[in-house]
């Protein structure tokens, strides 16, 4: 319990937050441990609606957060609008982080809050993480990498609070299924919230739905391989139904930063040749 006493110091001494709230496994005990510290009058959750978010994760997390009495408001954010987000650079999170940030500030300095804070921890460390550049910017504390939690500990600490989010998979926004430096569109964007959630519907509980032009490369757990096996023909007829040409499912699996591979293979193929010495 150790940390989870220097957790509850760490958010005494900022008094009053505004938590970055998604309704995922870490923002969520974020946000628990944020009121059982300082009282729900001094905390205050904000989630942001987008094209990147699905709705059906914006109806979980609300749920939530009825159910923890908490101070819940939805802001929109239009990430699509920002030119360097919508080109999709490998930094993209930056500009959409920095975007939301500047966002939960001005709610800070209007509701009399003293910190925005989100739930950044240990494990986040170990990925390629271009939001963490705007988090420091804009001054965004960190609570559970401060009290050097990582995700084990949020789930075995979540568990015994007999949070619903305890086991709930990680998620990652849909831009993230896009390549990188392919444009992001709201078409597009609704087109894999479409097929993860017909995905979900046939008991998928981690999926993702790689974009590749008319393609859609289908990543799940190695152990729900079988299972996309076993379902491989209302597979393809379900996302065929949604516009994609060809279906593939990724015998590697689901893994985090996929895509970082593939620019990394077309900055390979781009670069000038340079012949030995």
């Amino acid at each position: 319990m150790k940390k989870i006493d220097e957790l509850k110091n760490i958010l005494k001494d900022l008094k009053r937050v505004v938590v970055a709230y998604s309704g995922g496994l870490d923002s969520t005990f974020l946000l628990k441990a944020a009121i059982d510290a300082l009282g729900k009058d001094n905390v205050l959750a904000v989630t942001a609606r987008s094209e990147t978010y699905p709705l059906a994760e914006y109806k979980e997390a609300r749920a939530i957060a009825v159910s923890f009495d908490a101070r819940h408001l939805t802001i929109n954010t239009r990430e699509l609008n920002i030119k360097n987000f919508r080109s999709n650079p490998v930094n993209r999170c930056y500009y959409c982080k920095k975007e939301l940030f500047r966002k939960l500030n001005a709610i800070k300095e209007r509701c009399g809050m003293k910190h925005v804070v989100d739930g950044t921890n240990l494990d986040d460390l170990k990925d390629i993480r271009h939001g963490s550049k705007a988090a420091k910017e804009e001054g965004v504390r960190r609570p559970l990498l401060e009290a050097g939690i990582a995700k084990d500990d949020i789930r075995r600490f979540s568990k015994r609070l007999r949070l619903p989010t305890w086991d709930k998979p990680s998620f990652a926004c849909l831009a993230s299924r896009f390549p990188f430096n392919e444009r992001i569109t709201a078409a597009g964007l609704k087109k894999i919230e479409d097929a993860e959630g017909r995905m979900h519907k046939m008991g998928f509980r981690q999926v993702r739905v790689r974009l590749h032009g008319e393609t859609a490369r289908i990543e799940v757990p190695k152990n729900s391989l079988s299972l996309g096996l076993k379902l491989k023909d209302k597979i393809v007829r379900e996302l065929k139904n949604l516009g994609f040409i060809y279906v593939t499912l990724d015998l590697e699996g689901y893994r985090t930063g996929s895509m970082h591979k593939v620019s990394w293979i077309h900055q390979r193929r781009s670069a000038p040749f340079k012949q030995k010495a």
